[in-house]
């Protein structure tokens, strides 16, 4: 990895979605700092553009102020080209359904709202210098389950998506005067270890007929993240097979 390979920052990156994307920036020669609460599968942990997995619960304030605080000391006064937000949480109740309206705690979607929406408001506002120094660009992970009901999601990941949605927008608009573009990117039914045999009775409502891939998102996030999409922002692309369309 050269001293001149551009820097990106992500959340949740040991499984899923966060790997495979850790997997291309990796592959494209990006030197990477990552954080989730989960260590890097071993396998992954000779990368050496993967620079520094830094254990971290973004739920809890301390632990989201020292992932901040161990990831200025690695990119002190050099540049950030992404930032890329993947980090979410879909909890269960003791029921094992996923937490809703009218089951579980209230403090649930206050635990949902904390890691899937303040910890990138929070992550933006904190890496905001050095971003702007790289004119870089923010990626927000929201989900199809933002934008219309789905079986499986809960109303609180749903409503916290939602929310991180309109977030984008608002993040777009305040941070281009510092020259930073943000936008998001929905996945939809994408196979990974969330994924369970209920998901099946979807795929008649995927017009491609198959469930997406981690790397097809992976691609997407990575391609807002340069030069190619250097005049869009704002923008939630939808990786969905067409789900999103009905």
């Amino acid at each position: 990895m050269s001293d001149t390979a551009k820097t990106v920052i992500l959340t949740g990156a040991s499984r899923g979605i966060g790997h495979a994307t850790v997997m291309r920036f990796s592959q494209e020669g990006w030197r990477i700092i990552t954080c989730s609460r989960d260590d890097v599968p071993p396998e992954c942990q000779r990368d050496p553009n993967w620079a520094i997995h830094i254990p971290a619960d973004l739920e809890e304030p301390a632990s989201l102020e020292h992932f901040v605080a161990k990831a200025n000391e690695l990119i002190g006064d050099g540049p950030v080209a992404a930032l890329v937000n993947n980090a979410a949480v879909s909890p269960k109740t003791p029921f094992k359904e996923r937490l809703g309206i009218l089951n579980g705690e209230l403090s649930g979607w206050r635990e949902v709202f904390e890691l899937n929406l303040f910890a990138p408001l929070a992550l933006g506002r904190a890496f905001a210098g050095p971003l702007a120094k790289g004119k870089g660009a923010i990626v927000n992970i929201t989900s199809i389950a933002g934008h219309a009901i789905h079986p499986f999601a809960g109303s609180a990941y749903s409503t916290s998506k939602a929310a991180l949605s309109a977030l984008t927008r608002e993040m777009a608009v305040e941070f281009a005067g510092v020259g930073v573009r943000v936008n998001a990117v929905a996945p939809g039914e994408i196979e990974t270890a969330m994924i369970g045999e209920e998901y099946e009775a979807l795929l008649p409502r995927i017009p491609m007929h198959r469930m997406g891939r981690p790397d097809e998102v992976a691609a997407a996030v990575f391609r807002l993240c340069t030069e190619d999409f250097g005049y869009v922002t704002g923008t939630e692309i939808f990786v969905t097979g067409g789900q999103h369309l009905y």
